[in-house]
């Protein structure tokens, strides 16, 4: 279906009606804590997953916030006497917000979902009708424009943003905005871009609706609407990464061959970045039979700029079928047609050579080095988000350790890292441990390997003796030559302050 299918979305020219429905909505408390204080954990967490019986049973009072809950996130038709005890409900007619139904009710036009900010703003996202949690729930497979709201993607990318202070923000394929409302916070200017008019109006009403700053607003695929000479301090993209045979919905598929979207998307940003600029993006790619994954990956990186890629998950074919036939609702359509389907997404990989595809993050970074730094893991475990600053220090650290020779390295002061825990693991009631292992309680909860010399390095790094001098006094302690013990331990300790165990002091 087009976007004329989709029902008629709130006018963006009414700034006036957004700020009074924004403070309407704040007075009664429809905020992230205010849902979660009304509703209860079990029925707020079931809203995630598209359920909302829980939240039906919360909201059977008469109170202002379950009144707007009903309205506005579980879609139920309101009394016109109740909604304006609460809202400015003319004005928000008139503005498109609401539509009346049968003359004594009214109805939500979009989802409004409170969202909170990583500072404690009360942020609205704005979604189409049955968008606003636990993602498409079938929508997709009936109208292909339809505009989503916040879901785990989007959060986990405003988790691993850089957040430091910039003149100039890019979010690439904006949705509802919910990038582009978080780049505003530190951006002096915001650019959002997608594909889908009707994403541009969303975002424009989410960051209306939120008190943010309007952004500059353009149509158009990946770079096209970004001029040729226009850079940017940061660039992020949640884009419509999910490899399928066709473009058949406009929110998630992007409509190019395999993983081959993603991969342009990330060599065409290194020509957009600012010195010193992060370009972070989610992206699915493809394990090709006969390739090693991790070139594949290298591949991609455009000349000039350091990397970070992290691949969190990885999918068999068959389950990435169907989690995304089961995304678009296809699997409670006609059996046939949903087969039909599935044997097409089988056929595509099966062509394409394709085992498994790969889910992660994609951080660029613009540089000056002559060798740039690529680093291309798989971290399936736990991480502690917000991730941002992590992803910052990261960079950092490969600046330290490509300025900095065995001989400055032994030369150097360290810290050993907050909240780095030392394990050992052995037989019980043997007399020396198996192994000792070096944990993370925080950013990416690292664990890692270390010998004795590296457990009692790592042990007394405090920032007062130079490197050098602690493994002088470890090799008196354990009778080992001093000189062989400086010329073998910089490779252990670059890998300890490269995973963030040890923190260089300036």
């Amino acid at each position: 279906m087009s976007n004329s299918a989709l029902s008629p979305l709130p006018s963006a020219d009414r700034p006036d009606v957004a700020a009074r429905l924004r403070d309407a909505l704040l007075g009664a408390s429809f905020t992230a804590d205010g849902l979660l204080e009304l509703l209860g954990a079990p029925a707020y967490a079931a809203l995630a997953r598209s359920e909302v019986v829980p939240a039906l049973r919360a909201t059977r009072g008469d109170t202002p916030l379950e009144t707007l809950v009903r309205l506005f996130l579980l879609q139920q038709p309101v009394p016109h006497a109740r909604v304006a005890d609460v809202l400015p409900v003319d004005a928000c007619l008139e503005a498109g917000w609401l539509t009346g139904i049968g003359g004594d009710e009214v109805a939500a036009a979009v989802d409004i979902r409170p969202y909170g900010g990583p500072d404690g703003e009360d942020w609205f996202i704005v979604s189409d009708l049955g968008c606003a949690v636990g993602g498409a729930g079938g929508i997709g497979s009936r109208d292909e424009g339809v505009v989503l709201g916040v879901g785990g993607a989007s959060t986990t990318l405003a988790g691993i943003t850089v957040r430091t202070p910039v003149a100039a923000a890019l979010d690439l394929g904006t949705g509802s905005g919910i990038q582009a409302l978080h780049a505003a916070r530190h951006a002096t200017r915001v650019t959002a871009t997608d594909l889908n008019p009707r994403a541009l109006h969303t975002t424009a009403l989410t960051l209306a609706l939120s008190g943010a700053p309007a952004a500059d607003l353009r149509e158009g695929s990946l770079f096209e609407p970004i001029a040729a000479d226009e850079t940017y301090d940061l660039i992020v993209s949640n884009p419509p990464f999910v490899i399928s045979p066709g473009a058949r919905l406009t929110y998630r598929d992007g409509g190019m061959g395999g993983d081959d979207l993603c991969r342009t998307l990330v060599q065409q940003a290194g020509d957009r970045l600012t010195e010193g600029g992060y370009a972070q993006f989610l992206a699915n790619w493809q394990h090709v039979e006969g390739e090693d994954w991790q070139d594949r990956l290298r591949s991609w990186v455009p000349r000039g700029c350091d990397a970070w890629i992290v691949q969190r998950e990885v999918q068999d074919v068959t389950q990435y079928a169907e989690l995304w036939l089961r995304d678009a609702g296809d699997h409670r359509s006609d059996p046939v047609e949903y087969q039909a389907r599935y044997d097409a997404w089988l056929d595509e990989f099966e062509a394409r050579k394709v085992k498994s595809v790969g889910f992660g993050w994609i951080t660029l970074r613009k540089t000056g080095a002559v060798e740039p730094s690529v680093t291309v893991e798989e971290w399936p475990h736990s991480i502690e988000q917000p991730l941002g600053e992590a992803v910052r220090a990261h960079f950092d650290r490969v600046d330290y350790l490509r300025a900095t020779d065995d001989a400055a390295l032994l030369a150097g002061h360290f810290k050993l890292a907050p909240e780095v825990v030392q394990e050992q693991v052995g037989l019980p009631g043997a007399e020396d441990p198996e192994h000792v292992v070096l944990r993370q309680h925080r950013g990416m909860r690292r664990a890692t390997k270390v010998d004795t010399v590296g457990a009692g390095f790592a042990g007394v790094c405090d920032g007062t003796l130079s490197a050098g001098r602690i493994l002088d006094a470890i090799a008196q302690l354990v009778g080992e030559d001093p000189v062989l013990l400086r010329d073998r331990t910089p490779a252990q300790i670059r890998l300890l302050v490269e995973q963030g165990f040890l923190d260089p002091v300036e």
